[in-house]
Order: C-alpha cells, then structure tokens, then sequence
C-alpha cells in the first residue's frame, strides 16, 4: 500500500472517531492493568462484567492483594485462564507495592517484568492510559493490517514494527484503536463486512465480500 492510500485510510478513521477509546472499564492506570492482564485470550465484554462487581471493593494493588489469590478468583471464574491470571494479578499487585509504591511504572521493562505482562500489555498501559505513541497489536490489528495491506507482516512483532513505520505522528496514539474497532465490527475475521466499510476502496484484499 503507497503512502497516500495509508494517509487516506487513517484520516477516515480519524474523522469518523476522533477520540477513541478502549472498550475495557477502567478509572485508573492500576485498573486498565488488571483488565488487560485478564484480557488474553477473552473478550473485553467478559472482562468488564468481571471488573464491574471488582473494582467497586477492591480497585488498588492493596486492596486486590488482600484478597488473594483464591479471594480474587470469585470474581474472575467466569473469565478464560481464570486460575493462571488470579496467581499473576496477585503476584504484580504485590511487585507493584514493594518495588513501585503501589503506582503503576511508565516504564516498559518495568512493566514486562511484571506477571501477566507481555510486550502487547505494556503497549496497552503506555498508549492508553499514558498516551505514549506505542501500537499494541492483537489478533484484530494483526488480521486487519495484512488483509487491507496498512502493514504487513507475518507475525505481530514484524507487524508492530512495521506500523510504528509507515504510520505517522500523528495519528500513532490513536491507529490501534482505529484498527482493533475495525477488525472487531466491520474487517471480521470469517466474512469481513466490506459493503459497509468506509474504507473499501482503499483496501487491498482481493477476495472483498458483497
């Protein structure tokens, strides 16, 4: 995809949701931590149910460590990997109290070397609740970015490098919400929706549905 094309679809996206958001509950750097560790392999949908009866009794690193870990799994069993997340939400509840001071580092390694925190989480935590310009890329944005052509690459680390490339400035604190909103809703996985996508005619996926 040339560079004009790129600048065309971003601006679309841009005029149509000039501010967008995550679709996870939060109020807090400490809360969108939680529920983007309880995020993997779940829907936002599932996890704000969860955070929803949370984070009403328990929405700090002490509160949530107090619980521990068969405490804190009251609230998370409806959610995939429940038991695996419970001893890692715990076990960073605790590093985020005695090596942080119980405040959430806007750092990157810091933040990896926390359980449950992966490169894509740390992207999360940056871009969204502190507006740093990192791009965190899941299945949507990996999906999206390689059938529309925006940044191709075969596999999520190549395809992160590859938009914190092509995309400019401008527009990096905002392009992953723009693609994860429309891998979700519109360039859906099975039949992507193309006769309502307002960025059909810069797509370049051969095999576009009616």
């Amino acid at each position: 995809m040339n560079k004009l094309k790129r600048l065309e679809m971003l601006t679309r996206w841009r005029g149509a949701n000039p501010h967008p958001e995550t679709e996870l509950n939060f109020s807090s750097p400490f809360e969108l931590l939680i529920a983007v560790i309880l995020s993997a392999q779940a829907t936002d949908v599932s996890v704000n149910k969860a955070t929803d009866k949370l984070y009403p009794v328990a929405n700090t690193p002490e509160a949530v460590y107090a619980l521990g870990v068969d405490g804190l799994k009251t609230y998370i069993k409806t959610i995939g990997l429940f038991n695996a997340k419970a001893e890692n939400v715990i076990k960073t509840c605790g590093m985020l109290i005695n090596l942080h001071e119980s405040v959430v580092p806007q750092d990157r390694e810091a933040l990896e070397a926390l359980p449950g925190v992966g490169r894509k989480t740390a992207n999360v935590v940056l871009n969204t609740a502190f507006g740093w310009p990192t791009i965190a890329v899941d299945t949507h944005i990996f999906r999206v970015s390689n059938r529309t052509k925006l940044a191709m690459g075969k596999n999520v680390d190549l395809v992160e490098q590859k938009l914190l490339k092509v995309v400019p400035a401008e527009f990096k604190v905002d392009v992953h919400h723009w693609l994860i909103l429309h891998g979700r809703y519109t360039c859906i996985a099975r039949k992507p929706r193309c006769g309502s996508c307002s960025i059909e005619d810069l797509c370049e996926f051969k095999d576009k549905t009616e």
